[in-house]
C-alpha cells in the first residue's frame, strides 16, 4: 500500500456526515456534493474530484476532527490588509483541494492525496482545542487556508460556530471555486473571505482544475452577500502576466467593487512549475498601475522587494497615509474606526476603534500547541 493510500484510509477514519445542506441524493445510489464548484456526483465507495469527500453507503463523509497545519500568522500574511491590521490570526488547514494548480505553493497539505511526496499528515484534535488555542493566543481573528476550505467547510463551520461564540471573526482563504449553497451555508459564521483568482481565461482555469465562471460568480455573490472580500493574483510568468489578462482581472474585480483591495503577488518556482523565475518587481509594479487605471481604490502589490510603497494604504480622497507596511509587518495605522483620521472618507475594510498601532514582534508565524 502507497503512503497516499494509507493516509487516505487514515483520513477515512477521521469524518463526520455532510452538513445537509451541501448534500443532494440522486438516482442510483448517487450523491451530489455541494461544496465546490464541481458539483460532483458520487457513486457509492467514490470520492469526488477533491478525493477527501467520499459516498459511503449513501451517506457523505466529509473530513473532520484534525488539522494538517495550525500557526499564529499576521494577518497580513493571508493576505488582509483591510481587516484587523497588525493583528494576528490562527490560521489551520486540513487536507485536499479541488483543484491541481502546478505552481501551487502550499501543495504539501493540497496535493497530499495526490502525490506521494507531499509530506503534510493530520494532527487529530477536537474543535474546542483550535478555539482554546485561539483564546489562549488573544487572537481576534481566525483562518481556514493552508488547502482548500471550501472541500473541508462542514468542519471549519464546527469550529467557527464556537469560536464567533467567544466574539473570534472567522475567515476562509478560498480559490473561489464555490457554489452558492456553500456561501449560504458559512455566511454565519464567516466574515472575512480571501479568493484567489489566479487568471482570467476558461483555458487557464481548466488546466488548473477548474471553471472560471464558478470563481468569478463566487467573487460577485461573497461581495453581494456582504461578506469581506480581498482578492489575490499570484502573477506567474508566461501564464497570467500580460497586459491584457491583468486588465480584464481588474477589470472584473473594478466591476464588482472599486473598493475590493487586489493583491498582486510573485511566483517563486514550486511544486511542479520550476521553470518559469521568480516574478520580477517590475511585473508586480506594472500590475498595481493596471489595477489603479481600472479604478481600483487599493491595489497592493507583495512577496517581493522593489515596489516601494505601494504597499502601504492610502486614502483615495486625501491621499494621506494611513497604513505603512513591510511585508507583513505593520509599521504605523493611522485607522481608528472606519474612516480616514484627516479628510473622515469612508474607508472600506474591517477596522478596529482602537487597533495597535503597529505589528507587536516580528511578522513570522508562531506554532500552536493544541491541548
Amino acid at each position: 500500500m502507497s503512503a497516499s493510500s494509507r493516509l487516505e484510509e487514515l483520513l477515512r477514519q477521521n469524518t463526520m456526515p455532510a452538513a445537509p445542506e451541501l448534500v443532494m441524493r440522486e438516482d442510483d445510489g448517487r450523491l451530489r456534493c455541494l461544496a465546490c464548484g464541481h458539483r460532483c456526483s458520487i457513486l457509492p465507495d467514490r470520492t469526488g474530484v477533491c478525493r477527501v469527500r467520499f459516498n459511503e453507503g449513501g451517506e457523505l463523509r466529509v473530513p473532520s476532527g484534525y488539522v494538517a497545519g495550525v500557526a499564529v500568522d499576521p494577518i497580513e500574511k493571508k493576505p488582509f490588509y483591510h481587516a484587523y491590521p497588525g493583528r494576528d490570526a490562527l490560521s489551520f488547514g486540513m487536507l485536499g483541494c479541488c483543484l491541481h494548480c502546478p505552481f501551487c505553493q502550499n501543495w504539501i497539505t493540497s496535493q497530499t492525496l495526490r502525490n506521494n511526496e507531499a509530506v503534510a499528515r493530520p494532527n487529530f484534535c477536537a474543535p474546542e482545542a483550535l478555539v482554546r488555542a485561539a483564546v489562549q493566543h488573544r487572537v481576534p481573528v481566525m483562518v481556514s487556508t493552508y488547502n482548500e476550505p471550501l472541500i473541508t467547510a462542514d468542519w471549519a463551520v464546527e469550529v467557527f460556530k464556537l469560536a464567533t461564540a467567544e466574539g473570534i471573526v472567522c475567515g476562509f482563504v478560498s480559490n473561489g471555486h464555490a457554489t452558492p449553497q456553500v456561501l449560504e451555508f458559512i455566511r454565519p459564521y464567516v466574515s472575512l473571505c480571501n479568493v484567489d483568482l489566479k487568471c482570467f481565461t476558461d483555458a487557464g482555469y481548466r488546466k488548473l482544475g477548474g471553471v472560471i465562471d464558478n470563481v468569478l460568480d463566487t467573487i460577485r455573490r461573497l461581495h453581494e452577500m456582504d461578506f469581506w472580500v480581498e482578492v489575490v493574483t499570484l502573477i506567474v510568468p508566461g501564464f497570467n502576466d500580460s497586459d491584457d489578462e491583468l486588465e480584464q482581472m481588474a477589470d472584473f474585480v473594478a466591476g464588482v467593487s472599486c473598493d475590493i483591495p487586489w493583491h498582486v503577488t510573485a511566483f517563486h518556482p514550486d511544486y511542479k512549475m520550476t521553470d518559469p523565475p521568480r516574478t520580477p518587481s517590475a511585473t508586480l509594479v506594472r500590475a498595481y498601475d493596471i489595477g489603479k487605471a481600472a479604478g481600483l481604490e487599493y491595489v497592493y502589490p507583495g512577496n517581493t522587494r522593489g515596489v516601494g510603497d505601494r504597499e502601504n494604504t492610502y486614502c483615495p480622497s486625501c491621499e494621506q497615509l494611513l497604513i505603512r507596511r513591510r511585508g507583513f509587518v505593520v509599521d504605523d495605522n493611522k485607522m481608528k474606526g472606519g474612516a480616514c483620521p484627516h479628510c473622515h472618507k469612508n474607508i472600506a475594510g474591517v477596522w478596529e476603534d482602537n487597533p495597535p498601532s503597529r505589528t507587536q514582534g516580528s511578522g513570522m508565524p508562531l506554532p500552536v500547541v493544541l491541548s
